[in-house]
């Protein structure tokens, strides 16, 4: 039986952290499926892989908000969990092309350890919650098994059907009795977003091979600048973000950790694969033209992030939303410099924009 009042942390653990290490690598294998792809059918596996690995990898972040991790039991069994992740990761690449089996058996895993661990280590309502999604989150993950064995265009189907499944499911359930630690909640995801804006840092690491010149140093400080105009832009109030999940009654705050860091988080990871895409092509290459697909990723993916920004903060009542609507507007319209001109000149528009737009926040923002 779990236990009634079970012990919570209030701030992330640094088996928290080490967990996340596996997510870097998952969203280095998921731009690698961008970059290497180069069309429509690699960013509808991309969309696919990380809407069921974000499903099941944010439902750890609540389990580690439900449980605490200084608990030997909970640290090997999250330790488990991180062996199943790396597997999924691992199967990233060819997924669709012969390692699918590899990548549902990893799945199922880290569904399964969710689950256990959940109705072992949390309090009789969360217990009753979770027995509310886990025959989907098993039916899901049972798709996901047989569409890998399968292959071919059963694959796409049944990857397709556990997707919607997963990210449907709450609105015809329900997230009742699920309890929220605001702190460790909002911490949690933060740090989540930090993890996954360092691969855009990594790809910087292609200039390595390159040999170092005025030219290039100004690429690589060009892509810095660009993925620290993404951060501020996330935590410019980190604080208010903290304040909006305390000051939520206790009863709404699950409906809302759903919306705000489930859904509009998945809408950032995914811009950031994308980003981090087009940085790859862009330093490796920085005064070629992009090919059409990684420009428009390279554009969608900061207008995407710019914008599920804003939807995140509108969910909890906090605003700055108008200037960076915009910002995301003018996003799109770099794709023809990236084509036409380099991949240099539509990284500094991109740059140049998202850092416009924190600079005129900066200036309408109350003293």
């Amino acid at each position: 039986m779990s236990q009634l009042e079970p012990d919570r942390s209030t701030r992330v653990s640094t088996l928290e952290l080490f967990f996340d290490l596996v997510f870097v690598f998952t969203i280095t294998q998921l731009t690698a499926v961008l970059v290497e792809g180069g069309d429509a059918a690699a960013l509808a596996q991309v969309v696919v892989m990380l809407a069921v690995i974000w499903w099941m990898y944010d439902g750890f972040a609540w389990l580690t908000n439900a449980i605490a991790t200084d608990h030997l039991r909970h640290q090997l069994l999250l330790l488990g969990g991180m062996g199943a992740f790396l597997l999924v990761a691992l199967a990233v690449p060819d997924a669709y092309q012969g390692e699918g089996l590899a990548f549902g058996i990893g799945y199922l895993a880290v569904v399964v350890l969710h689950g256990g661990m959940y109705l072992r280590g949390t309090s009789l309502s969360e217990v009753r919650a979770i027995l509310r999604l886990v025959p989907f989150n098993l039916a899901a993950a049972v798709l996901v098994l047989v569409g890998g064995a399968w292959g071919g265009t059963v694959q796409w189907l049944l990857w397709g059907a556990a997707a919607l499944l997963l990210w449907v499911t709450p609105w015809f359930t329900s997230t009742e009795g699920f309890v929220i630690v605001p702190e460790h909640f909002v911490e949690r995801h933060g740090l989540v977003i930090i993890v996954a804006l360092g691969e855009s840092i990594v790809v910087i690491g292609v200039a390595a091979r390159l040999e170092l010149d005025a030219g290039l140093a100004f690429v690589a400080l060009l892509a810095l600048a660009l993925a620290a105009s993404l951060w501020w832009l996330y935590f410019s109030d980190e604080d208010a973000v903290e304040r909006a999940m305390v000051d939520a009654p206790p009863e709404r705050r699950p409906r809302l950790a759903l919306t705000a860091f489930g859904y509009w988080h998945y809408g950032l990871l995914l811009a950031i694969v994308a980003v981090a895409a087009g940085l790859k092509k862009s330093v490796g290459d920085p005064y070629d033209p992009l090919d059409v697909w990684i420009a428009a990723e390279f554009a969608g993916g900061t207008a995407l992030f710019v914008a599920s920004e804003v939807g995140f903060r509108r969910t909890l009542g906090l605003g700055r939303s108008r200037v960076r609507l915009v910002a995301a507007a003018a996003a799109l319209a770099t794709i023809p410099l990236g084509t036409e001109i380099a991949a240099t000149a539509q990284l500094g528009a991109l740059a140049a924009i998202v850092v416009a737009a924190l600079v005129v926040e900066g200036f309408r923002r109350p003293a």
